[in-house]
């Protein structure tokens, strides 16, 4: 089934784009606004509306594949692509992209989002926002042509083994709400809870982490007054943005210390700290959360460090998972660029015996969501994140309901086919 039209349309994410560089060196807060001047090239302001540009591949006989091209919150930071605004990049998809798409067969998805997740313009690869969004599209043009669900496609193309396709544990991120949110999460049952956006050393770790010790004994507390059953074990996981590295100095006996405190905190629930440190750069990060998984590791620790920042690529990800740099890694969707690339490290991830969380952030959109919970299924990820936005329900909503649909879907052709 081949390619005859291209749409193209200005669209918004679930959140929003924020300087992390700015946040991280103190931005106070002005209701929802943040009060200073931008430090990351490219923004207006702090905090700014989030775009995206949505991608319909309209094919032969009419069916439309969809795919939205979507950046981080975090634009521009810790190795990432610049900010992505819409109207920088449609004339660009308009006049280099869209002509060779037209024609395009879509009978197999890998092949085809592997020559465009390489293409060059002007001796520059495409900016991994673009990749995002036309791979997606590809993906959902391959699976509606062939009257299948999208982790259908995954799985066959590659070559993961049959078997049957089962819900993926759902990570939900509250943003600052990181109390109220967290109710929200508790009603819902949430299996990973809470993120929390820890990115300040002053209001939110605290310089002897004393902050964040504080928030992770009431959110053990306050899961066991309000579960509705003993069943519901979810596991505890904070997203640190690096301020443990500067709360301590990047000392890292301290650092050490400080995480089994965090450990004893959290019970007798389960915890994940993610980013724990940020060096400004992949080596030196990669070798601090070396460090600190074996000496976890050798303890006997059950806390997991979560790989984020410069682990951004394919290759960052196979270069972290390679050395254990982390107990989980992980896989930020936009920041692959092409959804195959998703599925290689997702697939890379479990072969290597890491944890691969198919992430990504709040500021994507239901149609990006619904993509790469497709992929989380097929390959059998660790967990993958409730998106978009920082509200709860609505992401939670959005990757619950199109998991639920996919595992219905998927396993009725499934037993169908082993009768």
């Amino acid at each position: 089934m081949k390619i005859v039209d291209v749409i193209l349309t200005k669209s918004y994410t679930g959140f929003y784009f924020d300087d992390q560089k700015a946040i991280k060196a103190g931005a106070g807060h002005d209701g929802f606004m943040y009060v200073g001047q931008p430090m990351t090239q490219n923004f207006q302001s702090i905090r700014q509306a989030g775009e995206a540009i949505s991608i319909q591949l309209v094919l032969e006989d009419g069916t439309i594949g969809y795919g939205d091209c979507a950046a981080v919150q975090y634009s521009g930071a810790g190795g990432r692509d610049p900010l992505f605004l819409a109207s920088d990049f449609i004339p660009l998809i308009e006049k280099e992209i869209v002509p060779q798409l037209i024609g395009e067969d879509v009978a197999k998805f890998r092949s085809l989002a592997e020559k465009y997740d390489r293409m060059h313009v002007n001796g520059k690869r495409l900016h991994t926002a673009i990749r995002y969004g036309i791979t997606q599209a590809l993906l959902n043009a391959t699976a509606n042509s062939r009257r299948i669900t999208m982790a259908e496609v995954i799985r066959e193309e590659y070559d993961i083994p049959e078997g049957e396709y089962k819900a993926v544990p759902i990570f939900t991120q509250s943003g600052d709400e990181r109390e109220l949110n967290a109710d929200k999460m508790i009603i819902k049952q949430a299996d990973v809870l809470p993120h929390a956006l820890i990115n300040n050393v002053d209001t939110k770790l605290g310089r002897k982490g004393e902050i964040l010790l504080g928030y992770i004994k009431w959110l053990s507390d306050r899961i066991l007054k309000y579960r509705v059953s003993e069943d519901y074990d979810p596991i505890l996981h904070i997203d640190v943005y690096g301020t443990i590295g500067i709360a301590f100095d990047y000392d890292v006996d301290k650092m050490f210390n400080y995480l089994l405190e965090c450990e004893k905190a959290a019970k007798p629930f389960r915890i994940r700290i993610e980013g724990p440190i940020d060096t400004g750069d992949r080596e030196g990060t990669m070798n601090y959360e070396k460090i600190l998984t074996a000496k976890l590791n050798e303890v006997g620790s059950k806390l997991e460090i979560v790989a984020d920042e410069w682990c951004n690529t394919l290759e960052d990800i196979k270069y972290f998972a390679d050395n254990h740099a982390g107990h989980v890694l992980q896989i930020k969707t936009p920041d692959l660029g092409g959804v195959n690339n998703v599925a290689e490290a997702i697939v890379y991830c479990n072969e290597k015996g890491v944890g691969s969380y198919c992430g990504g952030t709040c500021n994507e959109t239901d149609v990006s969501a619904k993509t790469t919970t497709n992929i989380a299924i097929a390959c059998r990820a660790l967990q993958c994140l409730a998106k978009p936005g920082m509200g709860v329900d609505e992401g939670y909503m959005i990757v619950r309901n199109e998991m639920n649909r996919v595992l219905a879907s998927a396993n009725k052709r499934y037993f169908a086919k082993k009768k």
